[in-house]
């Protein structure tokens, strides 16, 4: 299946997203920030990340702006997975480049038809 990045400081969270992608037959990477995040997104070159936004240091927007522009990044799709639900939160993801955005609790169907669209397109 896919090489899924995860990258959120709540390691609750990641469990939690972790368990439904290798259940579903994912292959997972995990980060701790968004500086951590970029680093191993441009070293491994998976095929989607999922990105928390509420991080210490680089949040995830920041993260998202800078592997949507960065040349050898801009083809990995990120989703961004948080907790702020508000339209204009999700609106400014999609100006960083984010090409889905999902609220938690996360909804498992949700996450993996975000998956299969973002990694279609």
């Amino acid at each position: 299946m896919a090489r899924v990045l995860i990258v959120d400081d709540s390691p609750t969270e990641t469990v939690i997203l972790e368990k439904i992608l290798t259940k579903n037959g994912h292959e997972v990477l995990k980060a701790e920030n968004g500086a951590d995040g970029v680093a191993l997104c441009r070293a491994e070159k998976p095929d989607a990340v999922l990105m928390d936004i509420v991080m210490p240091g680089l949040n995830g927007f920041q993260a998202t702006r800078q592997l949507s522009r960065g040349a050898e990044t801009s083809d990995i799709p990120v989703i961004i997975v948080t907790t702020k639900d508000q339209e204009t939160d999700r609106v400014w993801g999609e100006r960083q480049g984010a090409k889905g955005y999902l609220t938690k609790p996360v909804d498992e169907s949700k996450l993996l038809s975000a998956l299969k669209s973002v990694m279609a397109a």
